[in-house]
């Protein structure tokens, strides 16, 4: 049984908890807030022992194996490093750092203390992502690839009124590039490493932060195009271009019903039932871990996430978007 403790109460971690039920080693031990009566109402409607205030409280208890830290992202590096320096195994919600220096930092105590250390990025750990893997081959020498992924935020209603709500706030390091614009690069990083060189532009809000954008990523025999946003919407696939046939993605952060269309017009479908919540899988990955004594998933690696911390940082440079935690 690994036992949790989480920082955040917001929808993320209740989304967490809930696939992590479907474990049988699985278990929510204590929960952080700043305030008590909001731990301990979360504590109890999710059925945790344990209620902190303080961090350093969370972190020292022996009751707690591991840490979900789905925290402000400007947070994170503070919050998995207090964690790992006691020993604990972090699961970090993406994007895993404000930018590259964190992420480095966060790895680096990750090998210091000898723990799992995983980026929770939930799309590249689902049956349908691992199916991708397993068929690229299948559409030849592949040409383009293209993760689109662009959702209305409804914290945009209130911004469009005047008031500047956490998601569009460069205090706490977020913006359309790092929230949404991370679930196409992050599996572009696993399935084809760093690109050479990258190109980014964007829509910049008056807040300091980026509404929309898109990315250009060159690889030696192909490109790859990132777009993104909050502030509209696109229905329109992700897709993985080869000379034989296309592998079509019709949600890139929740990979399902994915299928291939090949050049002579038939299709092969390469999707698997989803048995179980979304957040399931990298969940199971990082308690696998745990139980096996591993240090980092061969999926969610510490390269594929400083790889995509250093790219998410060039593209914010080029689009101008700088935040606190930079300075």
């Amino acid at each position: 049984m690994v036992r949790f403790g989480t920082i955040g109460t917001n929808f993320i971690t209740k989304h967490m908890i809930e696939a992590g039920r479907h474990l049988d080693n699985f278990e929510l031990k204590g929960v952080y807030s700043r305030t008590s009566e909001k731990a301990e109402e979360f504590a109890s409607e999710y059925g945790a022992s344990l209620t902190f205030t303080a961090i350093d409280e969370l972190v020292d208890s022996e009751e707690i194996d591991a840490v979900y830290v789905a925290s402000p992202n400007s947070f994170h590096v503070k919050h998995a490093i207090s964690a790992m320096s006691k020993g604990k195994h972090v699961l970090c919600e993406k994007p895993l750092a404000s930018n590259e220096q964190e992420a480095d930092q966060m790895v680096t105590a990750a090998r210091e203390n000898g723990v799992v250390f995983m980026e929770a990025v939930k799309s590249t750990l689902m049956p349908g992502f691992l199916r991708i893997k397993e068929n690229l081959h299948k559409i030849g020498e592949v040409r383009r690839y293209v993760g689109n992924f662009c959702k209305y935020s409804s914290r945009y209603d209130a911004y469009r009124e005047g008031t500047v709500l956490n998601a569009f706030n460069p205090e706490f390091s977020n913006g359309s590039l790092m929230d949404l614009g991370v679930y196409g690069i992050y599996p572009m990083v696993v399935l084809f490493g760093k690109p050479e060189k990258i190109l980014a532009n964007g829509v910049k809000l008056e807040s300091g932060v980026d509404g929309a954008g898109s990315l250009l990523a060159a690889y030696p025999n192909m490109e790859a195009v990132i777009i993104h946003s909050k502030i509209n919407h696109s229905h329109s696939p992700s897709e993985i271009q080869g000379e034989e046939g296309v592998i079509i993605i019709p949600n890139i952060s929740e990979p399902a019903g994915v299928y291939i269309r090949y050049n002579d017009g038939t299709t092969e479908n390469l999707d698997n039932e989803n048995d179980f919540p979304p957040m399931y899988y990298e969940i199971e990955e990082f308690i696998q871990l745990i139980e096996n004594g591993e240090k980092q998933s061969e999926i969610n690696s510490h390269e594929a996430s400083l790889i995509t911390s250093h790219i998410l940082e060039q593209a914010r440079k080029q689009m101008g978007i700088v935040y606190p935690a930079d300075k």
